[in-house]
């Protein structure tokens, strides 16, 4: 678990950057096996729990990349959905993608399908620079999937990461716990995903 000790310069952004160079140090071989692993978690996870609509994520900054699962997904009939930024200050929109369809930089520039034909997905996955025992996410801090998760009719919200993103920090008064958490080697909370 990766502990910053609490000083007057320690923060939620000296432990993200931490975490972020810890991600981009993962060899590329690991990585993709740890992405196959995280796939196979995922699909195990939704056939106990199937799911009519997902929410994905198109892997930046070393994001587990689970786009190989996508594939499979979608196959077994899955319809998926990418998340889009409206605004700034707004929750994410979730827009309707097939693996293989044309992707255009939104104005954050995150790949987002051109059509945007709305979506509502019943489980999202939450990409997480790190994460917490207690499942509270650590993100890039603009807020956008806090923003989702506080919607009324909240979606199931499963975070994806590496093991090594695990973290010890405070959460803030405006954070939600995410329902799971979903690494190559550990589910939190523990026994609640198919190992």
């Amino acid at each position: 678990m990766l502990n910053i000790p609490p000083n007057k310069t320690s923060n939620k952004s000296d432990l993200r950057h931490a975490l972020l160079a810890t991600r981009r140090a993962i060899e590329p071989v690991q990585r993709t096996e740890w992405d196959a692993q995280i796939g196979r978690r995922l699909h195990a996870w939704l056939v106990s729990r199937p799911v009519a609509t997902l929410g994905v994520y198109w892997p930046i900054q070393g994001e587990p990349d689970l786009r190989v699962a996508y594939v499979e997904l979608a196959r077994q009939g899955v319809a998926l959905a990418l998340p889009s930024v409206i605004r700034r200050d707004a929750p994410l929109a979730y827009v309707e993608w097939l693996p293989g369809e044309e992707l255009a930089k939104d104005q954050f520039g995150v790949p987002v399908p051109e059509h945007r034909r709305p979506a509502q997905p019943d489980a999202l996955l939450v990409p997480c620079v790190g994460f917490n025992a207690q499942r509270f996410r650590l993100g890039y801090g603009a807020g956008f999937y806090d923003r989702t998760l506080a919607l009324p009719a909240r979606p199931i919200a499963l975070g994806v990461a590496y093991a090594c993103g695990l973290a010890e920090f405070e959460s803030a008064a405006h954070d939600i716990a995410l329902d799971f958490i979903m690494t190559e080697s550990l589910a939190l909370p523990p026994g609640s995903l198919p190992e």
